[in-house]
C-alpha cells in the first residue's frame, strides 16, 4: 500500500491543492472523516468545518463551507461550495460565508414553514459556520442566530 495519495481541492473560483497527501481531514455531514491511502472508495456531502491535509509540503488547514468528497481509486478530490486556505480567511471574507449562510436558513424558514427538516437543516449548517469561526478565531457578530 502507498504512503501517499492524490489530493485535489477545488471551488467554483479556483483549484486550491493538488498534492500527494498522507491524510485528510474532511468535515463530514454525517460526521468528521479521515481518508489515508487505500480508503475505501466513498462520496460523502461536507459541512462547514475545517478541512486539514497532511503532506511531505506541511500541515495545511481550508475553511470550506460544504460541498462534496469522493474517494476513488485515483485518490481524494474535494469540490467545495466555498473554499480558502485558513491564513487567508478574514473576518469580511467570514461575514461573507455566514450572511449566505444567514440568507439559505431564512429562505429555508420562509418556504418551509410546516416542515422542520430542511429549516433544521440549514440552522445546522449555519452553526457549524459560527462554530467554525470561534475555532479559529472570528467573530460571528451580534447578528440573529437559528434558535
Amino acid at each position: 500500500m502507498a504512503d501517499t495519495m492524490q489530493f485535489d481541492l477545488v471551488s467554483p473560483e479556483r483549484q486550491l491543492a493538488s498534492l500527494e497527501a498522507r491524510a485528510v481531514q474532511v468535515p463530514g455531514a454525517e460526521g468528521d472523516l479521515t481518508f489515508m491511502p487505500g480508503h475505501t472508495p466513498l462520496i460523502t456531502t461536507l459541512r462547514p468545518g475545517l478541512l486539514r491535509v497532511e503532506s511531505a509540503e506541511g500541515d495545511k488547514e481550508y475553511v470550506v463551507s460544504g460541498g462534496f468528497a469522493e474517494m476513488g481509486a485515483g485518490g481524494l478530490s474535494v469540490l467545495a461550495e466555498r473554499a480558502l486556505p485558513r491564513e487567508d480567511m478574514t473576518q469580511e471574507r467570514y461575514d461573507e460565508m455566514l450572511e449566505e449562510l444567514k440568507s439559505q436558513y431564512q429562505k429555508a424558514k420562509d418556504n418551509f414553514q410546516n416542515e422542520p427538516g430542511p429549516v433544521d437543516d440549514a440552522a445546522k449548517l449555519l452553526s457549524d459556520m459560527v462554530a467554525v469561526g470561534g475555532h479559529i478565531g472570528l467573530s460571528a457578530g451580534n447578528a440573529p442566530l437559528p434558535g
